[in-house]
């Protein structure tokens, strides 16, 4: 018996069948981003699967062909902003418990990460149990080009990538194809379009057959994972990437790229110049953020973020990201840091100064 779901206005769909649920994120003229109707009618679903003996194991998909999910609607984020609106707050609260709930989830969650992936669609993906990465696959978390940090637990999963490389992706916010993401541990299994076709099949005949669906994951990497046709940029990188990311500020960063090729060709001097196009006090921000995130529970991660989200809608280069890249695409933001030498530590601070008194945050429930 099959069942079709809808939720937030059709931009959440659904079928449940065969012990599978498979969501699609339906705006693909948006790359389908992330609403607040979207993140509530997801979390809703996830907590009646949680119980739902019909539903052994859970699939995430983008509608479309170009994305998975290219994000949160920082627009309409923007024009509230404009607006005069104060709950702005509540997307990223009720986001970053979506993201949490995925992580702690039960029930397997498969991500098919075919697409672009970036910001909150990688909050949906990251967390789940087989992270699937195909031929279409441009993965990133390009937060800091628009004066934020790589949040919906960035703090986490891009400080357990190894050596430096989370620190690499989250500041210069890069897009990465398959190859790199399972050099990066941010996709488990890459999938051919042949394979692909066949995981659905797959997942209902094997995987929620099973009287233990999360293990029998490993068949499906086993029978249809292959090696993708790419091996990617980031092993070659990846020794100056450790060495430069590893030291203690974004100028030190920036001063090493500018110390040699390292063998490179072009890739520092690109590096440098994407560096120079961020929010400096982003960049300050997102290092040390990454930094606490590799000593942080899962839980704590997300309550920082919200801290810190809430510190970046006050502090003004956020706003002013979406504005010039997105908005009125002038490409010209006028941060609130002149320069990479110029970064006040005070405002790094205040991104991770307690906001609300112990047992008063809004996510104090995550455990």
């Amino acid at each position: 018996m099959e069942e079709r779901l809808e939720a937030a206005g059709g931009e959440l769909l659904a079928i449940v069948r065969n012990g599978v649920a498979t969501v699609a994120l339906n705006r693909p003229t948006a790359l389908n981003a992330l609403t607040l109707g979207m993140i509530r009618g997801l979390a809703a679903w996830l907590e009646a699967w949680a119980v739902d003996d019909r539903v052994k194991v859970i699939v995430f998909r983008g509608a479309g062909e170009k994305a998975f999910c290219a994000g949160g609607d920082v627009r309409a984020l923007y024009e509230g902003w404009k607006a005069g609106r104060t709950d702005l707050l509540e997307f990223f609260t009720v986001e970053y418990a979506l993201n949490y709930r995925i992580h702690t989830y039960l029930k397997p969650i498969v991500a098919v990460m075919d697409g672009i992936i970036m910001g909150g669609g990688m909050g949906l993906a990251q967390g789940a149990a087989l992270r699937i990465a195909t031929d279409k696959t441009k993965m990133g978390m390009p937060e800091t080009t628009i004066g934020l940090f790589p949040d919906v637990g960035g703090s986490w999963f891009l400080s357990r990538t190894p050596g430096h490389l989370g620190t690499y992706l989250g500041l210069v916010g890069n897009t990465i194809r398959a190859g790199d993401a399972i050099y990066a541990n941010l996709a488990d299994i890459y999938l051919p379009p042949e394979s692909l076709a066949r995981l659905d099949d797959m997942l209902e005949n094997v995987v929620a057959k099973a009287p233990y669906p999360r293990g029998a994951l490993d068949e499906v990497k086993t029978k249809l994972g292959a090696e993708p046709k790419e091996a990617g940029e980031l092993p070659a990188q990846r020794k100056a990437i450790d060495m430069i990311f590893g030291l203690p500020s974004p100028a030190a960063i920036a001063a090493a790229l500018k110390d040699t090729d390292y063998g490179l060709g072009e890739w520092p001097g690109k590096t440098l110049a994407a560096l120079a196009k961020r929010s400096p006090t982003m960049l300050a921000v997102t290092q040390e953020q990454l930094h606490r995130g590799r000593q942080s529970t899962l839980a704590e991660v997300f309550r920082m973020e919200l801290g810190m989200v809430a510190t970046a809608l006050e502090y003004g280069d956020f706003m002013e990201g979406v504005r010039a890249l997105l908005v009125d695409k002038d490409n010209a933001p006028k941060w609130q840091a002149p320069g990479l030498d110029r970064i006040a530590q005070a405002d790094v601070d205040r991104f991770f100064a307690s906001r609300w008194p112990v047992g008063a945050h809004p996510l104090a429930n995550l455990k």
